[in-house]
């Protein structure tokens, strides 16, 4: 009986990820970017050395609970800590891409909000990191189970605080920098 249940733990743990991933569960939740491979390098256009574009994104299979989305980009390489580059939020749950692009402004046509970033500004500021070693850019998109309840302008701490208890599944692309 004792070497039945590891067996059969993992047996139970196996049907539940599969059953996850053919209904789009938080296991086939899934964000890309045609700009660079995930853990490539960031073309110059995306960064403070170029126009300072954000990257086309692409995500796929959000829950079928979803009901908005929020995405953050930031930098745990930093000198100073985690910067943050990029908080955008109430994205409807349809939505499956962003252009190249977006502009900063606080509102979007589609209904989603833009967050204020360490740069103190509304909107996407790429990489910009000091000379040096590569540093690492997180987009991390948040498939939520409601709106957040939030102005635009909020920061990443306002936006992690009203996602608590409300994250159905977490999907990231990353890529890398150097000055």
């Amino acid at each position: 009986m004792k070497r039945l249940l590891p067996t059969l733990a993992v047996g139970m743990l196996s049907a539940f990820l599969i059953q996850a991933q053919a209904q789009g569960g938080p296991l086939s939740f899934q964000i890309t970017t045609p700009a660079f491979a995930n853990g490539g390098t960031v073309p110059k256009k995306f960064t403070c050395d170029g126009p300072d574009l954000s990257p086309a994104l692409a995500w796929r299979d959000p829950p079928p609970a979803t009901r908005s989305l929020a995405l953050i980009m930031d930098d745990p390489d930093a000198p100073a800590g985690t910067w943050v580059h990029w908080v955008l939020y109430n994205l409807p749950a349809t939505t499956k891409e962003l252009a190249e692009g977006v502009e900063k402004s606080e509102h979007l046509a589609n209904g989603a909000l833009q967050g204020r970033n360490d740069f103190r500004k509304i909107g996407y500021n790429g990489p910009c990191p000091p000379p040096g070693t590569p540093h690492r850019y997180f987009f991390k998109l948040y498939a939520l189970d409601a709106n957040l309840n939030l102005k635009a302008g909020a920061t990443k701490a306002d936006v992690e605080r009203a996602m608590k208890g409300h994250v159905l599944a977490e999907a990231q692309v990353m890529g890398k920098y150097v000055h």
